[in-house]
């Protein structure tokens, strides 16, 4: 039903709305401070459940640290965040776009 009320907006509305709701997201994400995410019981099921830490730990407190420009506790907290971080803005950039050019066509 929700999918249904979706399409029903138009492509270039729907991209100007995922643009802003983007830059809202973003906006709370550099007004945390940079060490918000760095206290408190990991959530990774790989942690819980085995005790080892898995390829994506520390993602979320990279990505939040590497947003604050704080490099080298990004890079302490996993590598691939300056991996994911770039890829993850091209990904939904180019999303916004492809819904705004079927707006415009």
């Amino acid at each position: 039903m929700l999918s249904k009320l979706i399409h029903r907006i138009p492509s270039k509305q729907r991209a100007l709305i995922s643009l802003g709701l983007s830059l809202i997201a973003l906006a709370f994400l550099l007004y945390l401070p940079a060490d918000h995410f760095d206290e408190g019981q990991s959530m990774c099921l790989s942690v819980l459940i085995f005790d080892m830490e898995c390829y994506a730990c520390g993602m979320t407190r990279g990505i939040q640290h590497l947003l604050h420009f704080d490099f080298q506790e990004a890079w302490e907290f996993n590598k691939l965040s300056f991996v994911v971080l770039p890829l993850g803005i091209f990904m939904v950039a180019s999303q916004i776009y492809k819904m705004y050019r079927a707006g415009n066509s």
